[in-house]
């Protein structure tokens, strides 16, 4: 029997790092049947550093772009992650059938004290590992079956 079809939204402030990152993860690592998108509160653009480590993992945001969640169909969401405080926080009033909050550090505040480039996208690349283990744990996975 195939499995019934989830959409799986996350949601950050501004949609330019964790859940890009998130979005292109679970596209990546997570089943068919799960169709996943990502949004902001409000658009900030695309931080260029997450294409950097995305593409470390041979995944490409080709065709992504920063997008407020205004921009998608709510009505379709089963599934809303919130990845930082101020989504959760601010979050519109979505009809999705479940909520899950699961914080993950902001990259740029991270790489703030940082004084090579390397060290920089460090700080994106531990974020980004973070979010694709937390992706395979048992919560997020009973909630998309």
């Amino acid at each position: 029997m195939a499995a019934t079809t989830k959409n799986l939204l996350f949601l950050c402030t501004g949609n330019a790092c964790r859940s890009q990152m998130a979005e292109a993860l679970a596209r990546d690592l997570l089943p068919a049947h799960v169709r996943c998108w990502s949004a902001g509160i409000v658009a900030h653009g695309m931080n260029p550093h997450v294409a950097t480590v995305m593409s470390e993992l041979n995944i490409s945001l080709e065709g992504h772009y920063s997008k407020s969640v205004d921009e998608l169909p709510v009505s379709d969401v089963d599934v809303l992650v919130t990845v930082c405080g101020h989504a959760a926080e601010s979050c519109p009033d979505f009809p999705a059938q479940q909520r899950i909050h699961q914080p993950f550090a902001d990259p740029p505040k991270l790489a703030l004290d940082c004084d090579s480039d390397d060290s920089k996208l460090d700080c994106y690349r531990q974020v980004r590992d973070q979010i694709a283990t937390w992706l395979q744990q048992e919560p997020l996975q009973m909630a998309l079956r």
